[in-house]
């Protein structure tokens, strides 16, 4: 068809062509977690083109918070704008179970939530990832195998790729739950044990080539356990930064997004999300 002679239709025809192929894998059995998952594939708008072409691959935990926040729109408008390259995301949907399959692997937190978290990470080391790269063309590289989630699922996403750097070359991080801890809030002491950030700071052997993204919203939360006058979801993203700066990980290698008003909330994190595809994969 000639551009010229049938403009609109060209330039329709050009804006579906940015769409991402959404696909729904439903009632996948994980003997790990002994129970289905349901995930959502948003495969780039040329995957079916190129047979020899391998992606980035971007992992989501609460994947069910993706077609809330028109994920697949905003891929489409970033396609269509050229921010970023095509890539493979996967929304890993979560269930009744999420406040014991999220958490993080070393130990629930002092309620005995989490206590799951160790099967929630064999799951995707050990059958997610292996079924994706059966599946799908994924490049592999470290550097565009990026983990993110939200909330709870953010902290997963965290303790799981900082377990794996040789995987994950990057985490992403949505109003992460940092504040997990594992005994309740000392007021003599009202930041301390707080699991994520120990681990770190207990790990001996860092891969300072991992990237981190990080997001909160002025919003999200109004709890200030230590009357500093900021919330807590901000002192513990900025103290878990610095912990990571401690181990070596380059200040360039991190970002910070701090979204004056925004909540905890899908809308929110949709807003963000441009920002961190485009710096993680852009």
């Amino acid at each position: 068809m000639n551009f010229w002679s049938k403009p609109i239709r060209s330039v329709q025809s050009l804006l579906r062509g940015k769409a991402p192929h959404v696909r729904q894998i439903r009632h996948l059995y994980s003997p790990i977690l002994d129970r289905v998952v349901d995930l959502d594939v948003y495969l780039p708008p040329d995957y079916n083109r190129g047979p020899k072409k391998s992606y980035p691959l971007v992992l989501f935990n609460d994947g069910q918070d993706l077609p809330v926040m028109d994920f697949a729109g905003i891929l489409e408008n970033m396609y269509r704008v050229g921010a970023i390259p095509n890539l493979i995301a996967v929304g890993i949907y979560a269930n009744f179970e999420r406040t014991r399959e999220y958490g993080t692997a070393r130990q629930p937190d002092y309620k005995g939530r989490g206590d799951k978290a160790g099967f929630y990470r064999d799951f995707v080391m050990q059958e997610l990832l292996p079924l994706l790269n059966h599946r799908f063309r994924l490049s592999g590289e470290p550097k565009e195998t990026i983990f993110a989630g939200f909330s709870l699922g953010a902290l997963s996403a965290m303790d799981i790729a900082w377990e794996y750097p040789q995987i994950f070359g990057g985490v992403g991080i949505f109003s992460g739950a940092l504040w997990w801890r594992w005994s309740d809030v000392n007021p003599a002491d009202p930041d301390a044990d707080r699991i994520m950030l120990d681990i770190v700071q207990k790990t001996v052997e860092v891969d300072t080539n991992q990237r981190f993204w990080f997001e909160c919203g002025t919003l999200d939360e109004s709890d200030d356990r230590n009357n500093n006058g900021r919330i807590d979801a901000i002192d513990d993203t900025l103290d878990l930064m610095q912990a990571l700066q401690e181990k070596g990980i380059p200040e360039e290698s991190m970002y910070y997004l701090e979204i004056e008003g925004g909540r905890h909330d899908q809308r929110t994190w949709g807003e963000a999300m441009p920002a961190f595809l485009t710096w993680m994969l852009g």
